[in-house]
């Protein structure tokens, strides 16, 4: 499952350290993205991710269309961050598990190292979790930072994809198993 352009899941670091300096920290909120935030999550995009094909806004326009569950994170009303997952709910009948990819994440330069990513990040796992899918994204594999966030959300790498960006950078494909709910959680009689 892809999202629009080559890159179905894009990558975000969010654990450095804080920015220093004496620039207070503003609250950031998170809510559903809309259609309006389109342009500013080209923006970010076109920033974040200069030579892997960032999305446009169209491309963000066309996913919410298809219902597919993004997040947005606000500082001061501004739009500071953006992410986005593709949901498959487990058949009716069979035995495949539900299924989450990560399309996207993005956190604008300004606020990154004070966990806005990992934020975001949860929030869409919390809708995998939901369903309890298991929960698949790519990464660049130069991306140290994304990396270890991944990692320390339960994620794992599975594979990688050479020349899995426009750049040519490689992605490394992860992994993380689904989470049972309490309905489905084994019954411990102790």
């Amino acid at each position: 499952m892809t999202g629009p352009g080559d890159a179905a899941s894009r990558r975000d670091g969010d654990d450095a350290p804080p920015p220093r300096g004496g620039a207070p920290e503003v609250p950031v909120v998170l809510g559903p993205l809309t259609p309006a935030d389109a342009a500013e999550c080209a923006r970010l995009e076109a920033l974040l991710f200069p030579g892997d094909d960032p999305w446009s806004a169209d491309a963000f326009r066309s996913e919410l269309h298809a219902g597919h569950p993004y997040v947005a994170a606000r500082a001061g009303g501004r739009l500071v961050g953006y992410a986005g997952i593709a949901l498959l709910p487990a058949p009716a009948f069979g035995r495949d598990p539900a299924e989450a990819e990560v399309h996207t994440i993005g956190v604008d330069p300004m606020v990154q190292g004070h966990g806005v990513g990992r934020r975001l990040l949860r929030a869409l796992l919390d809708r995998a979790d939901a369903i309890e899918a298991v929960t698949f994204l790519e990464v660049r594999t130069d991306n140290v930072p994304a990396l270890a966030l991944y990692r320390s959300e339960g994620f794992e790498v599975v594979g990688t994809r050479r020349r899995y960006y426009a750049s040519g950078a490689d992605a490394h494909t992860m992994r993380r198993p689904a989470v049972p709910t309490a309905a489905t959680r084994p019954h411990d009689p102790r």
